[in-house]
């Protein structure tokens, strides 16, 4: 028999509308009847797809606790997840490539591997001391989804051509012409638009007028810190909900208060929710995708849209069957309150507060 669940009294899109939930994956919405969780009136948001962080509440990627992990994204309003590596010695990478996906909370979606084929002219807060150019050392590995690259490192246009993991261009000084050879072999995204990359100039438009010539996504961290609020809302009107992929960038700090911390073997100091190298570089985010749905909505772009650019989007760019509130997706969603905080998650139909 089929386990089937009702959520009652969901706020959707403005209509007070119950979901139907059957092994996970959404089968009826409208008025139903029979008995159900009463959800009050909330709101109902597509469950958040993060496909950019590294860590939360203390824990890193790099750890490899990765089914702690998705128990708190879970409790955090993220739903789906890429677990997101640094640039390490490859055998380090190798030996967390290795340990199975589990999940108990939000659903993992494959690692994303931030390095070790970045640009040493662009590392962020990365260690330069591993930076290499891509190799086919990682390619046995079936739980890679996406990889960032510098497209201009040896060997990098040949590796996008063959790799099965979607290619994002990132940490990167690469000029536009390079950017759109890149996106002609294979690659489909930016990635945090604008951060460890050069600046968009009216005659070198770089990896920025590349993306948007060639259609590609771009993932921006709107969390009020790496992005100002204006090019924000530039980005908005250049690439579309559609084309714009919302990440947190978060790392181990991300739920915690200011303090010391660690990232990629660096120490990282966090204060007034800004995380820093010692070199006073930005190294991540300290806030969860949630929050950067809120600052997208607090800067002007609309609440279906932000949250579509956390959902939809995401999921549409890595083949997901999540990030909509339809009949056929699976039943993964957010519920906030009135003031839209975080009230419960729904993940694969189990709602959990």
């Amino acid at each position: 028999m089929k386990n089937t669940v009702i959520f009652k009294n969901l706020l959707i899109d403005g209509k007070l509308t119950d979901v139907e939930c059957r092994d996970g994956i959404i089968t009826r919405i409208g008025s139903l009847d029979g008995d159900g969780i009463d959800m009050g009136g909330k709101k109902a948001f597509a469950g958040l797809v993060d496909i950019h962080t590294h860590g939360i509440c203390g824990l890193d990627t790099m750890d490899g606790e990765i089914e702690k992990l998705s128990e708190l994204y879970a409790a955090a309003g993220t739903t789906s997840f890429c677990p997101t590596t640094m640039t390490t010695p490859l055998e380090n990478i190798k030996a967390l490539l290795s340990r199975p996906l589990t999940c108990r909370g939000a659903k993992v979606c494959g690692f994303h591997l931030e390095g070790p084929y970045i640009s040493e002219k662009f590392p962020g807060a990365q260690n330069k001391d591993f930076i290499c150019s891509p190799t086919d050392e990682l390619e046995g590995y079936e739980n890679v989804s996406l990889v960032t690259l510098a497209p201009e490192l040896e060997g990098a246009l040949d590796y996008i051509k063959s790799t099965k993991a979607k290619i994002c261009v990132g940490h990167t000084s690469a000029d536009y012409e390079t950017v759109c050879r890149a996106a002609d072999a294979g690659a489909v995204c930016v990635s945090h638009i604008f951060n460890a990359m050069p600046p968009l100039h009216h005659r070198e438009p770089s990896v920025i007028g590349a993306a948007f010539d060639k259609n590609m996504y771009v993932q921006i961290i709107c969390d009020g810190i790496h992005i100002h609020p204006a090019v924000v809302r530039m980005v908005y009107s250049l690439f579309g909900a559609d084309r714009i992929i919302l990440i947190s960038d978060s790392m181990r700090a991300c739920g915690l208060p200011d303090g010391q911390y660690e990232l990629g073997g660096y120490k990282i100091s966090v204060e007034n929710k800004i995380a820093r190298t010692e070199t006073g570089a930005l190294a991540g985010s300290t806030s969860t995708l949630l929050d950067c749905v809120k600052k997208a909505i607090e800067f002007g772009i609309s609440e279906a849209d932000a949250f579509r650019m956390a959902s939809e989007t995401p999921a549409k760019m890595l083949g997901l069957n999540c990030g909509k509130l339809e009949v056929g997706y699976d039943c993964d969603f957010v519920v906030l309150d009135e003031k839209m905080e975080l009230a419960g998650v729904v993940i694969n139909g189990v709602f959990t507060k």
